[in-house]
């Protein structure tokens, strides 16, 4: 075929986010994460249970983020890691299928929630890198915006699909709009909302193929002899180079603590509605129908406001909104809000919670945009997949301790609302040393030319 127009690669590297976002929004948050609730029959279990699941993924992420980017940067091609990466999200995703809820076992559904979830961050680690041979410095922020809120949208259609027709009630046994699950499958069995793995892995398999027909990459698909080694000095040359550069090392760390604050939020979200609220999966989802949509919005707009102001405004703004939602997740219950005693009856607190999640949404979306873009900047452009190898590292060295701190709080005060109290503490940290962040990095000023290499 004729080789790929830059638009025609910008719109396939946009389908890599449709592809993948259903992991995020149906497996982790929304579908599957209440669902484990409901089976477990304990907030705080399901609560702790998640927590050990993406800590696990975390760590693994944290060891070998870097060292594969290095790989890929001194030879071979990204998009062989990226294929071996898909097999990873397709394989973790149809295992979910087995949980059942008379036979559940809860490790092994970890161990598929855990492979599918490695390989949806490695592969996001080279098409990120990719960032960068798209369009020039004054582009790179709304195009990172747009392909944002695409993926946003990509998740709410696939959410709305398992709410409508698959996903259902477990004292109705109905779907959101009053169906039997789609395709003959038995509610009692629950195989309508487990059939949120199925579902996540095709989906990712059709919409990879606009990614793969149009993406090219620019390096060669053949490492070269003493690639191994290669990488790994430069790899240890860098880290060790890291003081020197105090900006990136401080957007490192910066990233480090805010990033794994919004995963925290992202996963606990849907477990927490569920135990807290007492929200059902199809409640859940709804919730998360809303946070998609200003997701998206936000995302999009994110990346306009990137291009005008940069950056690093635009993840300030973003932390303390959601500094802001953590708290209020705090102090919002069945039986409170905001300290305000009210009656069991009251709706005020599912109106307060659609809100948080509103927010979430909004300045997670933006955040995410923003985060890559200034990632992009810090990092150096002969080494873009090692910098942003360097990048997961920064998002997964800490990443078991917002799951692991929610799970020992929840653990040891009984309280899911108090587990959620380190999530405002690591916000905090990140926006502080966000101050010593430059909003171009440590090198000179960088042209207008494309990144490509």
């Amino acid at each position: 075929m004729a080789h790929p127009t830059a638009r025609q690669r910008i719109w396939g590297w946009f389908f890599f986010d449709w592809a993948s976002q259903p992991y995020n929004t149906l497996i982790l948050t929304f579908v599957f994460g209440p669902y484990v609730t409901e089976v477990l029959g304990d907030g705080s279990a399901a609560q702790i249970a998640w927590g050990v699941g993406i800590a696990i993924s975390g760590i693994l992420i944290a060891l070998l983020a870097p060292v594969l980017g290095a790989l890929a940067d001194t030879g071979g091609s990204r998009l062989r890691w990226i294929w071996g990466f898909s097999l990873l999200y397709v394989v973790g995703s149809f295992g979910l299928w087995g949980a059942a809820p008379d036979d559940f076992d809860l490790v092994s559904t970890l161990t598929f929630f855990v492979i599918g979830l490695l390989g949806m961050e490695f592969a996001t680690i080279f098409t990120n890198s990719m960032l960068p041979d798209l369009g020039s410095r004054e582009e790179i922020g709304r195009i990172s915006g747009n392909g944002w809120a695409f993926g946003y949208v990509g998740g709410l259609f696939a959410l709305v699909i398992m709410l409508l027709f698959l996903a259902e009630s477990a004292e109705t046994g109905k779907t959101f709009i009053g169906l039997d699950p789609a395709l003959g499958l038995n509610a009692a069995a629950r195989e309508g909302t487990r059939a949120v793995g199925p579902l996540t892995a095709i989906w990712f398999m059709l919409f990879m193929v606009p990614f793969f027909l149009f993406v090219r990459d620019p390096k060669s698909a053949k490492a070269p002899p003493g690639a191994v080694k290669k990488a790994l000095t430069g790899l240890r040359d860098t880290v060790r180079s890291l003081p020197k550069s105090p900006s990136l090392f401080a957007y490192l760390g910066s990233s480090m603590f805010y990033r794994d604050a919004l995963n925290g939020m992202y996963s606990f979200g849907g477990i927490y509605a569920a135990g807290v609220l007492g929200w059902s999966v199809v409640d859940t989802g709804i919730f998360g129908i809303l946070a998609i949509v200003t997701g998206a919005i936000f995302a999009w707009l994110g990346g306009r406001a990137d291009m005008r102001f940069g950056p690093k405004p635009v993840i300030v703004v973003c932390i303390l909104a959601l500094t802001m939602a953590a708290i209020s997740i705090v102090l919002i219950s069945r039986s409170s809000v905001f300290g305000i005693p009210l009656d069991a009856s009251s709706t005020l607190p599912d109106i307060g919670f659609y809100i948080i999640g509103a927010v979430i949404g909004a300045a997670g979306g933006a955040l995410q945009s923003a985060s890559r873009t200034m990632m992009v900047r810090q990092g150096n452009p002969a080494r873009m997949t090692e910098a942003f190898g360097l990048y997961a590292l920064s998002g997964k060295a800490t990443s078991f301790l917002a799951p692991s701190l929610v799970a020992l709080v929840t653990w040891a005060t009984g309280s899911q609302q108090l587990g959620v109290v380190p999530l405002i503490f690591l916000f905090l940290i990140g926006l502080i040393l966000l101050a010593w962040v430059k909003p171009n990095g440590d090198r000179a000023e960088w042209s207008s030319e494309p990144f490509s290499v």
